[in-house]
């Protein structure tokens, strides 16, 4: 069977505020809302599940240190450079950083944000 991605788990150090930013703040869609567990919908795609980090690395039977790049991030395209300007604007207004503004390059625009737990996410547009 070929390896498919149904849902993205992130582990995050405080639950009520990353469901903020990704439910109020990006206006993702609450699929389950349990004690210690939060999925949205994500447009098609595979689905979004939130658990807390400590939670999260128990689960995986990894410690829970971790800090800096994980290796990992997440890309959103959009239908435009102005899309990704209104996206990073979205951002900053439900709490995330923009970690690289936006640029323009000869195959489109792209700029970078995290969210409240440092998770990176690439917003770009071709041209």
């Amino acid at each position: 069977m070929p390896l498919q991605a149904t849902t993205i788990m992130l582990g995050v150090q405080d639950l009520a505020r990353a469901k903020r930013f990704y439910g109020d703040g990006l206006g993702c869609t609450i699929d389950q809302d349990q004690p210690g567990f939060v999925s949205f919908t994500l447009g098609g795609g595979p689905s979004l599940a939130l658990y807390p980090w400590e939670a999260a690395a128990r689960d995986a039977g990894v410690p829970p240190a971790g800090s800096g790049f994980r290796g990992v991030s997440f890309h959103y395209v959009v239908d435009s450079g102005e899309a990704v300007h209104q996206v990073l604007k979205d951002v900053t207004e439900a709490g995330g950083t923009i970690v690289r503004e936006a640029v323009d390059a000869p195959w489109g625009c792209s700029g970078y944000f995290s969210d409240p737990d440092g998770y990176l996410w690439k917003v770009a547009a071709a041209a």
